[in-house]
């Protein structure tokens, strides 16, 4: 629910991510595509590398299940990257996608 009457706690979230852990997968993110915008060409010179436009950066081993930059990451497209079975709480249950199943 948005804040109407006062301001929003943007201390107090940012201490609460740090606590749950969820402030390390971040910033190992941020260093994914940092890393790849970086090595990759950028034409429009907008900061993103032309081949990581309107994708995401996936972990080869998902850092929730305990993987690192080091294991290796790739580009994939946003609906390919977001489809993994998930349980109630968002937390994911299987790396494998419902379209990679289907496959075989």
């Amino acid at each position: 629910m948005p804040y109407t009457k006062k301001k929003r706690p943007y201390k107090k979230e940012y201490e609460q991510q740090k606590k749950r852990g969820e402030h390390a997968d971040r910033m190992e993110r941020q260093r994914a595509r940092r890393k790849i915008d970086k090595e990759g060409v950028d034409k429009n010179k907008n900061g993103k590398a032309d081949k990581r436009e309107g994708k995401d950066v996936s972990h080869k081993k998902a850092l929730s299940k305990g993987g690192k930059n080091s294991h290796g990451t790739k580009i994939e497209s946003k609906s390919k990257n977001r489809s993994f079975k998930r349980d109630s709480k968002g937390r994911l249950v299987s790396e494998t996608s419902k379209r990679e199943k289907k496959k075989k």
